[in-house]
């Protein structure tokens, strides 16, 4: 298989090549992870070139399926915040595969819904976030816009949609959000509370100030 360079050699990260048999090329994307819910993984790691995750959704006569069958056990546990990774993709690789490509690569269990792929730009100084369809082609887009990360670049985020899709979540989860949910009403009133202390504070001193 011939393959044709199609973008600068001087970022290899965002180099691509035409295969000659069907016009469609394979490249690498760099995706930022901003999750800011836990996810469900294996208990066990799997190591991988990538600092024990690495995974490409080119097909590859060295890539196996296995299935960890029932006894597998699962943890929860938050992915570094704003961490970069690297996939390996083909022009004709979609959102929605790329989607479950990244879960795949981090070996989370959670239902590929509960996430998006965006699109970032920046404009006038400012972050704009537009999340892509599932049909989107990420690979065509990457190329269009070149290596520069300031014109186009991806984020891995959760589906940030109207209403929350509660059925995709396990009993579990669901349990484990009330609880941070109890939590977070907590420490909402405590500071409510510590904000009108400090008001009615400061009013007494001002009264104290106007008594004769």
């Amino acid at each position: 298989m011939k393959m044709i360079p199609v973008c600068p050699v001087v970022d290899p990260v965002f180099c691509a090549a035409l295969q000659a048999a069907d016009g469609s090329y394979t490249g690498f994307i760099q995706v930022h992870l901003r999750l800011s819910r836990p996810v469900t993984v294996q208990a066990v790691e799997k190591a991988g070139s990538e600092g024990g995750f690495s995974h490409s959704l080119v097909p590859s006569d060295e890539q196996e399926e296995t299935d960890c069958g029932p006894t597998e056990k699962r943890t929860s546990f938050y992915l570094p915040q704003n961490y970069l990774t690297h996939l390996h993709i083909s022009s004709q690789n979609t959102t929605e595969e790329v989607i479950k490509g990244l879960l795949k690569k981090f070996e989370v269990k959670d239902n590929p819904r509960k996430f998006a792929l965006y699109k970032q730009t920046h404009r006038d100084g400012q972050d704009l976030f537009q999340k892509l369809p599932l049909t989107e082609r990420p690979l065509p887009l990457r190329l269009i816009a070149g290596p520069d990360t300031e014109r186009l670049s991806f984020v891995f985020k959760e589906n940030e949609t109207e209403e929350v899709e509660w059925h995709a979540f396990s009993v579990p989860e669901l349990q484990n959000f009330l609880v941070i949910l109890e939590k977070e009403e907590l420490e909402r009133i405590r500071a409510v509370q510590q904000k009108y202390a400090l008001y009615r504070e400061k009013l007494q001193q001002a009264l104290q100030q106007h008594d004769p």
